[in-house]
């Protein structure tokens, strides 16, 4: 019975020739329903939720204890919470009433409400009913929205009379309420985990993006001081021989020679030329220190971009993006998986760049040598002028730097990447040994 159709009932009897004592009791039924709807809609954590739920349950009922399952993902019904009167926690243990009451009770989606269990027990096979010596039990489905969620089960030694309705009809009514309050409990929960899952995958994405920009960093300024100190140390080296020149003419023709002058220019020379060496030894220092060691580990590499896919669905730059994937069972090979997982970061904003709709494929497949990953979209693809080869796509001059790392860390694993020509979208192919 609905809230709503309860309220009306009372309503209509308090007008009629009904006794004194019946709308007593629906009206003193109906105030500790609201007062439990106040209580149980105070929080929306699922585990306060189905406390609060469950002790009212047992108090309202004057029952011994009550139980308290929930759909999970499966179907199936969970254990989630029981308690006694004392409002002590039960343990999963202790909830060995037979389950077919509890069972049936959440298939047909109706009350059932057992009084004199003793000597009834056509809804219990088993016998179990017998064996706890239980009287009475209550049973109604936990129902919101017309899609059943779970059930709540009370139970009591003792006889309580619960075929008189206005006690049937206050534990329906109260399992409505409660099923409302666990649903958005439920519902609640279900938005801090999203929120701790795109937090988590924020923070690993920035922290790779960190490393992957330090590196990059590290290995522009490297590549620009080495440029600029091969050049300066040619012209300075130049400078040194035609100095040294000038030196040998001002000796065959000492008028207006002054000797200290050159030997003044010949020594900043010589003090530049050390410093630039210097330089460039630090410059390759730099360099070097800005790739990557690997830290190889048998895994499975379906199972890697799994998780990269994961974690950066719920991004905001990927909320329109379609994941596919088509994968093949692969043998374990020994690879980084954190610098697989930038490899894949970054392919996969490139093609979330080039269209933000975009329907990605990911697509694993393996040879007796080689395991391959093909990451295919339906953007624009490449301009057709740097299809292939893949390493003079990826030089510092013709595109970013996030497909030279993409190279780099291949290369590192000594595998191959390319791309592939397809008629439309783009597809990135790497590969890795298996041995």
């Amino acid at each position: 019975m609905k809230f709503s159709e309860f309220k009306k009932n009372i309503d209509s009897s308090t007008t009629g020739r009904m006794a004194f004592d019946e709308p007593s009791v629906k009206l003193k039924n109906l105030e500790a329903i609201l007062d439990i709807v106040k209580i149980i809609n105070r929080t929306l954590i699922l585990e306060d939720v189905l406390d609060l739920v469950l002790r009212h349950s047992v108090k309202l009922t004057n029952s011994d204890r009550g139980f308290i399952v929930l759909r999970n993902p499966l179907g199936k019904l969970e254990y989630k919470l029981g308690l006694d009167s004392e409002g002590n926690a039960l343990p999963e243990t202790s909830f060995n009433i037979s389950t077919t009451v509890v069972d049936d009770v959440f298939r047909t989606g109706q009350s059932k409400f057992i009084e004199g269990a003793q000597s009834d027990t056509n809804f219990d096979p088993s016998k179990s009913i017998l064996r706890l010596e239980l009287q009475t039990i209550l049973c109604s489905p936990l129902i919101c929205d017309d899609k059943k969620i779970g059930v709540i089960y009370v139970d009591s030694k003792n006889l309580h009379k619960i075929k008189i309705k206005e006690l049937t009809d206050t534990f329906e009514i109260l399992a409505g309420q409660a099923a409302t309050a666990i649903r958005n409990a439920q519902l609640y929960n279900g938005q801090i985990n999203a929120y701790n899952a795109l937090n988590e995958a924020n923070i690993q994405l920035i922290q790779s993006e960190r490393k992957a920009l330090k590196s990059s960093i590290d290995s522009e300024i490297g590549k620009s001081l080495q440029g600029l100190v091969h050049l300066a140390l040619l012209e300075n080296e130049s400078l040194m021989r035609t100095i040294e020149k000038a030196q040998k003419d001002y000796e065959a023709n000492p008028r207006n020679f002054d000797p200290i002058l050159l030997d003044r220019l010949n020594l900043k020379c010589k003090v530049a030329i050390d410093s630039i060496r210097n330089i460039q030894k630090y410059a390759q220092v730099l360099l070097e220190t800005s790739i990557m060691n690997l830290n190889k580990d048998s895994g499975d590499l379906n199972r890697t971009i799994q998780s990269v896919i994961k974690y950066i669905s719920p991004m905001k730059k990927f909320f329109s993006v379609v994941f596919k994937t088509e994968f093949n069972p692969l043998p374990d090979c020994n690879y980084d998986s954190e610098q697989i997982q930038h490899l894949l970061v970054h392919l996969f904003n490139n093609s979330a760049e080039a269209r933000s709709d975009a329907t990605i494929t990911v697509k694993s497949y393996y040879n007796s040598n080689n395991i391959y990953v093909e990451v295919k979209d339906d953007g624009p693809g490449f301009p057709p002028d740097i299809v292939n080869p893949f390493y003079e796509v990826i030089s510092a001059k013709k595109t970013s730097y996030g497909l030279y790392l993409c190279k780099s860390i291949i290369d590192r694993h000594n595998g191959q990447i390319k791309i592939l020509d397809v008629p439309e979208g783009a597809v990135v192919q790497f590969s890795l040994p298996i041995s």
